[in-house]
């Protein structure tokens, strides 16, 4: 393993899909990439294809898959010229693994939490069953869920409690990548914030990284070391958390923080007018133009590229 080399690396990956109404562009040539042991927080509104970009790393994709291209690197290894089969095998699950929204659709009720978290091993490892639970113990011990809840299902546990299997199944096959799309989403605040503890500490213990998906910027400052901001199927801003959550420079990225409220200070949240464009019909120009209280003639006209200030941002007032 090469430590120079991200672990992660995209160029231009691109995920449309199909509909009655043209082409819906969620992905939309993003560039992107991470280190060993990194943790990189995707930040954005529902809709502008943070889940879409999962897929597309995992290679989950639906039927209606109209586009799909560009290059994803996994340790130096491009990995989309590689056969359907091989993928399953030796990457999917084997070397990135994912936490899905609402680990309860994730679970099989009518199977034990202890089966479900051994059953990757068993798939990709060819590990014999009792060696899968055995390691399965261990993982349960990891996340912070007692071993006696193995023989249990899906539906005896609380919601923090799948939440934690949810990520011991994700980490049960030693992946190098975890991608956790919006893994506190339905939880109240307390267990929220136990449930960043457990990531947290599973990142320095077992050196783990971490894609983590979410419009939480509250939660996500807990785990980042970098930030990616997502806006209409298109990356718009990365930088190291602490300048960023500091002084983002997007508009878009500015007006995301400024929602968040504040414990301290009298200044009330802000909000962004309007609506994310349709991803069916998306527009020439800077996508965010419409809702930017700073927007130029240029935007409307021409899409910005990334120029880098400090850190990459797509707009034109960083030209």
């Amino acid at each position: 393993m090469n430590q120079q080399t991200p672990l992660l690396q995209l160029q231009e990956l691109t995920l449309h899909f199909r509909t009655s109404r043209g082409a819906m562009r969620a992905v939309d040539g993003v560039d992107f990439s991470l280190g060993h042991g990194e943790a990189v927080v995707v930040l954005g509104e529902s809709g502008c294809g943070k889940s879409s970009l999962a897929r597309a790393i995992l290679r989950l994709l639906p039927r209606n898959v109209q586009t799909y291209r560009g290059q994803v690197y996994l340790d130096g290894r491009e990995l989309m010229s590689i056969e359907d089969e091989e993928f399953r095998k030796a990457i999917r699950w084997a070397r990135i693994s994912m936490v899905p929204q609402a680990a309860m659709n994730s679970l099989n009720p009518v199977m034990k939490v202890g089966d479900q978290v051994a059953e990757p091993m068993i798939v990709h490892g060819g590990v014999a069953k009792e060696a899968a639970l055995a390691n399965a113990r261990k993982m349960f011990q990891h996340v912070g869920v007692p071993t006696d809840f193995l023989d249990r299902y899906a539906f005896e546990l609380s919601g923090g409690m799948r939440q934690r299997v949810a990520i011991a199944m994700a980490l049960v096959t030693a992946p190098d990548l975890i991608i956790l799309d919006e893994p506190t989403s339905a939880l109240d605040v307390l267990t929220q914030a136990n449930i960043m503890n457990v990531l947290k500490r599973i990142k320095k213990e077992l050196g783990v990284s971490y894609i983590l998906i979410t419009h939480d910027i509250a939660t996500s400052s807990e785990l980042a070391d970098r930030v990616a901001v997502m806006y209409a199927g298109q990356i718009v801003e990365v930088g190291d958390a602490r300048s960023f959550f500091a002084a983002p420079l997007h508009p878009y990225s500015q007006k995301l923080m400024a929602s968040v409220p504040r414990l301290r200070g009298d200044q009330e949240p802000d909000f962004i007018t309007g609506h994310p464009p349709s991803l069916l019909d998306l527009p020439k120009g800077c996508r965010f133009a419409d809702r930017c209280p700073l927007r130029m003639a240029k935007c409307a006209e021409e899409p910005p590229t990334f120029n880098k200030h400090g850190r990459l941002v797509k707009c034109w007032l960083h030209g």
